[in-house]
């Protein structure tokens, strides 16, 4: 395996030290040698070695561990740590560490097939490393998130490469009683709310979260991702049972290198031919009603869709597998896409902000892609998307429409998978939610911190 050139460095610039302690480490086992060869009898010379491997502790001497990060000995280097700001572009940073722009033009050429520079995001950290402030930097290193980063040669051949950091998971346990919300349920835990997502992916087919009751509950077994011990994200959902009211819920992830997906308690696949909604993280502002009040046209007209409110930008998934045939603009629509699933289904989405890449008539779209984004244009009074189903050349309420169920799993597979099933069932009904007193803990230090946080923002205030 190559040694890194800054760890060769390393032990250069401090070979005097090692030296040093290799001398001195020789002389002290010159000197016991000789203290064996002195004594007259084998017991004693035995004796003498034990005494000697006692007493000898190679961790003294003085020996520096290099600090070593993204494949660099840090300790070599001029290390500059900074954020990529608003308005700054990678010129403007290099330019900064004496790079001329002929020099800039390489990097960027050579990192197209790498990393989009175009795509430095602000508030990302990006390291410069460099052997003397006063010349051209070695090295930039910008990290797009915690799983990876990518590393500019800024001297000789201008390379760039990109790394994964390596990821590592644990199976976890969550569980909650909704009170006010699916957040705070979630995130009063301590727990990430990106659980909520992975939930809804597990259940989207069968529980309606636009129309969650106090006190339903819920329970997962899923991966927590960690790199560098650090917990970094929510991997994969196993299982997911979900309550409300009377009505319980189960999803059991089953893979056998052909068949994959979420089935419930039976075999029987959750995936139905549509989603709930062609949104997340949302709400249903206005039903499908025949004899609505248009806000705008201040008059009665029929509401063939139901509208879902939600921020501008958030993404628009197309609800079943099906071709595009329409994705553009009227007056009253704004942007919309419109999907015909078969012979008996369309959809249609209203007031996008804009479409998706790659989205036109023509394209074939899965269930679950990006087809739009969120936003308010043609005759529309706030950012929300207005769905509309088709059944037959007729637009109908999708809400009260219930499709025939999808085809079950094998009986070949029915003994793997209820033997699966039973094993997530009893984690599942283990499942606690967190402690009440680690919750008040939590509470606590989050005080605490509002605290410091206040008077941090007082002095401030106080000091322009």
């Amino acid at each position: 395996m190559d040694i890194p050139e800054s760890v060769k460095t390393f032990f250069k610039k401090h070979s005097k030290s090692i030296k040093t302690g290799l001398i001195g480490f020789s002389i002290i086992a010159a000197g016991t040698g000789i203290y064996y060869v002195s004594q007259d009898s084998p017991e004693q010379l035995q004796a003498s070695l034990v005494a000697a491997e006692q007493n000898v502790e190679i961790n003294s001497f003085p020996v520096v561990v290099p600090n070593i990060k993204y494949g660099f000995a840090l300790d070599t280097f001029q290390v500059f740590d900074h954020t990529i700001e608003n308005g700054q572009f990678l010129a403007d940073i290099l330019m900064a560490y004496k790079l001329d722009y002929p020099s800039v033009e390489k990097v960027v050429a050579n990192s197209k097939d790498i990393f989009d520079v175009k795509h430095l995001r602000v508030g990302k950290p990006y390291t410069i490393l460099t052997k003397d402030s006063t010349a051209q930097a070695d090295y930039f290193i910008y990290e797009p998130s915690v799983y990876e980063y990518v590393v500019f040669h800024l001297k000789d051949d201008f390379k760039v490469e990109r790394f994964e950091r390596p990821m590592t998971s644990e199976v976890h346990t969550a569980a909650g009683t909704l009170e006010s919300s699916l957040w705070n349920a979630i995130v009063g835990q301590g727990l990430s709310y990106d659980l909520a997502s992975k939930m809804e992916d597990a259940l989207q087919w069968s529980v309606d979260f636009h129309h969650l009751q106090k006190n339903d509950e819920f329970r997962l077994i899923y991966d927590q991702n960690f790199i560098e011990g650090e917990e970094v994200g929510i991997g994969a959902v196993h299982a997911a049972y979900y309550k409300t009211g009377s009505n319980e819920y189960h999803a059991i992830y089953y893979d056998n290198g052909e068949i994959s997906g979420y089935f419930d308690l039976e075999g029987q696949p959750m995936k139905r031919g549509f989603l709930k909604a062609p949104v997340k993280y949302s709400r249903i502002s206005s039903y499908y009603n025949l004899n609505r009040f248009h806000p705008i046209l201040k008059r009665r007209r029929p509401h063939y869709g139901t509208d879902y409110a939600a921020p501008y930008g958030t993404p628009i998934y197309a609800v079943g597998d099906g071709v595009v045939s329409r994705a553009s603009y009227t007056k009253g629509n704004g942007n919309f896409v419109k999907i015909k699933h078969d012979a008996t289904y369309e959809t249609q989405y209203l007031h996008m902000q804009k479409f998706a890449k790659g989205i036109a008539p023509g394209v074939h779209v899965k269930q679950g892609q990006v087809i739009g984004y969120v936003g308010s244009t043609g005759l529309a009074t706030g950012p929300h998307v207005c769905f509309r189903f088709w059944k037959n050349g007729k637009q109908v309420n999708h809400l009260k429409i219930k499709f025939p169920p999808a085809k079950p799993l094998p009986a070949e597979d029915m003994p793997a998978f209820e033997a699966l099933r039973d094993k997530y069932l009893a984690e599942l009904n283990a499942a606690k939610p967190a402690v009440a007193e680690e919750n008040t803990q939590t509470e606590v230090v989050t005080e605490e911190e509002n605290t410091k946080d206040s008077k941090k923002e007082s002095d401030n205030s106080s000091n322009p």
